[in-house]
């Protein structure tokens, strides 16, 4: 992957290895914040109701890994 900081939902699960809806998920939980790891999209052709989340990459990958060496159930609570 390129050294791109923020990428789409499929970026996003393919570069931490988990499901589009494991994504969704951990931000419901609060494992990823808002604002800070993910964020709706700029793009105009997105539906005000229904946004397109990006996510930052190496955040995300920063965060995961700090409740996984927690021992935080982040695996057994994946969709």
């Amino acid at each position: 992957m390129s050294c791109k900081t923020w990428g789409s939902v499929k970026e996003a699960s393919q570069y931490l290895g988990v499901s589009e809806k494991t994504l969704q998920l951990w931000r419901e939980i609060g494992y990823l914040k808002p604002g800070t790891h993910w964020r709706s999209s700029l793009k105009s052709n997105a539906l005000p109701w229904k946004p397109e989340v990006v996510y930052h990459l190496r955040w995300c990958k920063e965060e995961i890994n700090y409740w996984l060496d927690q021992d935080a159930p982040i695996n057994d609570i994946a969709a």
